[in-house]
């Protein structure tokens, strides 16, 4: 096809009028490229082995296109979501620092506090089986205080009776220490 055929039918399109042009696709923003022609997205989500909430990183487009994006756990880098990112950090650093404070709150608590558990033993003090971090935490919870078994942090397995200092992990920034005292399960004969 010459040019002046072009032209001829460009021309003829224009007097039918406007419906009979085509009509001029809309583009979408460019995507932001990385240095290493990646798509550079912030993370909503932490992302094992990627990165935290509020970074930005870069990533391979089909990574993006078939998993970030669709679950939801990254958008793309504009004025608008950094923006949303700084509030929502905002937020999340007062949630933190309100957690802390409980955290600390109990692991006072945990300092005051004395944990008796009873346990099978012979004659000698020495226990029938062992007293872990599972025991110590259903204690502790019969005594309103929260703590999951993953905090406890026990050198090993108690096996006789005593008075322990057990120490308690509640968060990077948070440690405590509780007492634990282990006697023998009282059974009466008669």
């Amino acid at each position: 096809m010459t040019e002046t055929t072009k032209k001829k039918k460009r021309t003829k399109a224009a007097e039918k009028g406007p419906s009979a042009l085509p009509a001029k696709k809309e583009r979408k923003p460019p995507i932001p490229r990385g240095p290493h022609l990646g798509v550079q997205l912030l993370l909503v989500e932490d992302v094992e082995h990627l990165g935290k909430a509020g970074e930005v990183v870069e990533v391979k487009p089909g990574y993006a296109r078939n998993f970030l994006l669709p679950r939801g756990l990254a958008t793309f880098v504009n004025p608008h979501n950094l923006k949303l990112l700084e509030l929502h950090k905002i937020k999340v650093r007062k949630m933190r620092e309100a957690k802390l404070a409980d955290l600390r709150a109990l692991a006072e608590q945990l300092q005051r506090v004395t944990v008796t558990i009873e346990a099978h033993a012979n004659d000698q003090g020495h226990l029938f089986g062992s007293v872990g971090a599972v025991e110590i935490a259903k204690a502790l919870k019969g005594m309103n205080l929260n703590v999951d078994t993953e905090m406890i942090r026990l050198e090993g397995p108690i096996k006789e009776l005593a008075l322990y200092a057990v120490k308690i992990h509640l968060a990077p920034e948070v440690d405590s220490e509780v007492k634990v005292l282990v006697i023998s399960h009282s059974t009466e004969k008669k």
